[in-house]
């Protein structure tokens, strides 16, 4: 079998660069221009802003209370510039996460006291991730966590991993888990990334929290990222830790 043949198999299971087309010594004009594309439609997830209105709007039709944060990055160019100022929250911010009051009396998901789970939903490097996938992937998630004790979703801007652990702390949660916008790809730049932290506080470090990574119609399913998140969720209460010590491998987390 031809090297050609076996590449264009390997092009029907992936949507990875293998086995690119060539003219002469050169790829194919096709492959340079769909390059291109991909490479354009990159740089326009890192540079778009997230739309929070729109985000609020949906988070209230799936009766959850919502507060929209920002971090210390002032804009866009700065966050991109500056990563640390995106793993904190702005003055402003921590003032008004400090003043969240109870929600409307009646709701399903009320905080009341410190919450168990708090829920970020942050851009990060692909405001166009969360837009497109944080609904459809709450909508399966949340049925799954019936009797959980869930504090108000915060939308974060500008945002890094890390300000989860800043927003964590301030509402005493016992989990956070955030959903953020991972660095395009040039086949993925709407890729969604969720991070799980048991007893979030500043300083914490990647190896303290679980990842699931590429959620997206294309990558992970949303049900199946769902399965994920909730076992990795029950079983980070039971053992009261996440990170390197909570294995993917463990029944309750494999979906």
């Amino acid at each position: 079998m031809s090297d050609a043949l076996d590449c264009s198999k390997l092009r029907s299971y992936t949507n990875a660069r293998v086995g690119l087309r060539r003219a002469g010594t050169s790829l194919a004009t096709s492959e340079l221009l769909d390059m291109a594309q991909c490479l354009a439609e990159a740089r326009d997830a890192v540079h778009a802003e997230l739309s929070t209105a729109s985000l609020m709007q949906q988070l209230a039709g799936l009766d959850l209370q919502a507060v929209c944060l920002k971090s210390a990055a002032r804009n866009r160019a700065e966050y991109l510039r500056r990563p640390d100022l995106g793993r904190r929250l702005s003055l402003g911010s921590r003032t008004a996460l400090e003043q969240v009051g109870e929600p409307t009396q009646g709701q399903d998901r009320a905080w009341n006291g410190a919450p168990r789970l708090i829920i970020v939903i942050a851009d990060g490097l692909s405001a166009i991730a969360p837009e497109r996938h944080a609904l459809p992937l709450l909508d399966a998630l949340l049925p799954m966590l019936e009797g959980w004790k869930i504090g108000p979703v915060v939308v974060a801007e500008q945002a890094r991993v890390a300000i989860g652990d800043e927003i964590g702390e301030l509402m005493r949660a016992e989990l956070m888990l955030l959903l953020i916008g991972e660095r395009p790809g040039l086949s993925s730049p709407d890729s969604l990334g969720v991070y799980i932290t048991w007893a979030p506080r500043v300083g914490r470090s990647d190896a303290e929290r679980n990842c699931i990574s590429n959620i997206r119609p294309e990558g992970l399913s949303y049900g199946l990222a769902a399965r994920k998140i909730a076992g990795y969720l029950t079983e980070a209460r039971r053992r009261q830790l996440t990170g390197v010590a909570l294995k993917e491998d463990l029944p309750q987390i494999k979906a």
